[in-house]
């Protein structure tokens, strides 16, 4: 029988996303990660230390996450489908499906097309701002459409099509382990002095696991936007992340836009590249368009998870 693991997942979560009781009542699942790292920098990233060994540090944090994360929920696919049989999959689907954020992102991104659509520029830069991490007080309001166009196109890779890519290759084990390293790069994966080798294992970790992903993220996008492949080919280097260029410069191909850019972090401006050559004035129309080439990304990716679980 085939196992549509991957398909109940995207569906779960595209009809629920993760549901606020849920959340008020037991937060969500990489909250857990959360308080693993921080535990472990509190601890083991001490300005006294050498980098040598507060990087040495980083790799035994995230060792520990690898082993919190997939040893549990190998163990517990083992026994589902050991128990259940030929019907384990489906409490896989359940426990895959929070590691899923296609109904959150586009609900972060799309509260953000309301608050400018209303005219109400600082809530929507309160609204970009849960999504972002640049410094949102001095975005003009196509500053803020592109920030959120920006964050819908990388994070289809981080939130949706890289969870999907590791469960279909690993099960339940993969798709967990990979939220614990993107945790991590999310939180320790930084370049200031404070991270920089304490981090360097977890964003190390973080490039390697969506090096394909990325790629993959890029292309769908391209193909739901039918266009953009020559942008994305010459752009998406040009981002300091070797993934997050590949979605984002495919976003900014097939919308014709002009993305990233000079941004500060930190109150520090950081001149960063133009990605894309088309306008560069977004505005809430143009986020509106990226959603909707969103979805049709999204069902590309439940076709790949059909034709998966067809094969099985």
């Amino acid at each position: 029988m085939a196992e549509p693991i991957a398909l109940t997942a995207l569906a779960l979560d595209a009809a629920f996303g993760w549901p606020r009781r849920l959340y008020r009542h037991i937060g969500h699942p990489v909250g857990l990660f959360a308080r693993i790292i921080a535990a472990c920098e509190t601890r083991w990233n001490r300005p006294k230390r050498s980098d040598r060994r507060r990087r040495a540090f980083g790799v035994l944090t995230l060792l520990l996450l690898l082993i919190v994360a997939a040893g549990p929920a190998g163990a517990i696919q083992y026994g589902l489908l050991a128990f259940f049989g030929g019907w384990g999959w489906v409490g896989i689907a359940v426990l895959a499906w929070p590691a899923l954020a296609q109904r959150s992102l586009f609900d972060h991104v799309r509260a953000v097309v309301e608050q400018l659509d209303r005219g109400d520029l600082p809530a929507a830069r309160g609204a970009v701002g849960a999504i972002v991490g640049r410094d949102t007080a001095p975005l003009d309001r196509a500053g803020v459409a592109r920030a959120a166009i920006e964050s819908l196109a990388e994070s289809f890779c981080d939130g949706v099509a890289a969870p999907l890519f590791w469960l279909l290759l690993l099960g339940l084990p993969g798709i967990w382990a990979y939220k614990a390293v993107n945790t991590a790069d999310s939180l320790i994966g930084h370049r200031e002095v404070r991270w920089r080798a304490f981090g360097w294992a977890a964003a190390r970790g973080d490039d390697l696991a969506n090096w394909i992903p990325a790629r993959l993220s890029g292309a769908l996008i391209c193909l739901a936007g039918r266009g953009g492949w020559g942008v994305m080919g010459r752009d998406a280097r040009r981002h300091a992340s070797p993934n997050a260029g590949w979605p984002e410069a495919a976003m900014a191909g097939a919308l014709g836009l002009r993305l990233a850019g000079p941004v500060a972090y930190d109150g520090v401006m950081h001149d960063k590249p133009w990605i894309g050559d088309g306008r560069h004035d977004a505005d809430s129309g143009d986020i509106d368009r990226a959603l909707a080439l969103y979805l049709r990304a999204c069902l590309l990716l439940w076709g790949i998870a059909g034709v998966a679980a067809w094969l099985r």
